[in-house]
């Protein structure tokens, strides 16, 4: 298990480091001068002189080569020190922190919500095949694999306001100052990204079922007279639980990255809004931040899949 995980971390770090080079240059190749549009203004209608521009960019540092703001942005990026937001004026790791924590929350809340429903409904819907909750558990799946999630987030938005009259409370309380508030603000928008997952989920959960229980360990089990709870919790979820924990491992990760819209629908603080002005403001140091942590998070959610791996089957170590 030892060299197992070695070889797994020892591929993370130069694959982070990569991450680190491409969110970097992606900085060079999207149109837009930061210098200019902070002296400019927001409408553009700012004066603007030569100067004023290039005494801007030297203090900014991008003036200098390209490697060496890369090596800088590197080593502060290593110590913790992410720079300060071109537009708002503060230290981006204070912002970040906040507003990674409101977006980590509706991540969890997601995919718990996901996760619960999805693998009860792809077993059930494996162990009665062809019968009526299999059809309707693959109506579930085919519907909420073809809605958008933002189209979701809306319907959710107008019927909440205009048939009960209710909507979320604006604003964010976290769960520590009032949990039922929390709850009240991120139930919604944590039910809207969980549906897509929840029906994908499913299918996953059922095709590796189907798959499983025409194994001759599962009818050898059935013939010794077990329970068939017991059939099929212990024998054939245990062993058909390797693609349901990839498939939400990844559709985690993809939450962090993937609930911009959402929060932006419900006016949750959270990372996706931050993201969201801070690309119209061109505010390039917060976005090299944002990128860089959700694909860190990205990375490190698959190095501990592969490490999860090795727990639930043994043969994996020894690959």
């Amino acid at each position: 298990m030892r060299q197992y995980a070695a070889r797994r971390l020892f591929l993370f770090i130069p694959t982070i480091l990569l991450t680190t080079m491409i969110v970097f240059a992606l900085f060079f190749l999207v149109p837009g001068d930061a210098a200019l549009f902070i002296l400019t203004g927001e409408d553009g209608s700012g004066a603007v002189t030569e100067k004023d521009l290039v005494k801007l960019r030297h203090q900014l540092g991008l003036d200098r080569p390209i490697h060496v703001q890369y090596g800088a942005w590197l080593w502060g990026t290593v110590r913790g020190d992410l720079g300060d937001s071109i537009w708002y004026k503060t230290p981006v790791i204070d912002e970040l922190k906040d507003k990674f924590a409101v977006t980590l929350e509706l991540a969890v809340m997601g995919i718990l919500m996901a996760f619960v429903v999805a693998v009860p409904l792809g077993v059930i819907s494996a162990v009665k095949q062809d019968h009526w909750p299999d059809y309707v558990s693959r109506i579930i799946s085919l519907i909420g694999i073809a809605l958008p999630t933002f189209w979701l987030a809306i319907l959710m938005v107008y019927f909440l306001a205009y048939v009960f009259n209710w909507l979320p409370p604006l604003g964010y309380a976290t769960f520590w100052e009032d949990p039922l508030l929390n709850l009240q603000q991120l139930a919604f928008p944590a039910m809207a990204i969980a549906f897509h997952d929840l029906a994908f989920t499913a299918r996953v959960t059922r095709s590796s079922m189907l798959e499983v229980l025409r194994e001759d360990y599962v009818r050898t089990a059935r013939s010794k007279g077990l329970a068939e709870l017991t059939v099929i919790g212990r024998h054939a979820l245990k062993n058909a639980i390797l693609p349901i924990v990839t498939v939400s491992g990844y559709q985690f990760a993809r939450l962090l990255g993937g609930v911009i819209i959402v929060e932006t629908i419900f006016v949750v603080p959270g990372l996706g809004r931050f993201l969201i002005e801070s690309i119209i403001h061109r505010d390039f140091v917060v976005i090299q931040a944002v990128i860089l942590l959700a694909a860190a998070v990205v990375l490190s959610l698959n190095l501990i899949i592969d490490l999860f791996y090795g727990v639930l089957d043994p043969r994996i170590r020894y690959q």
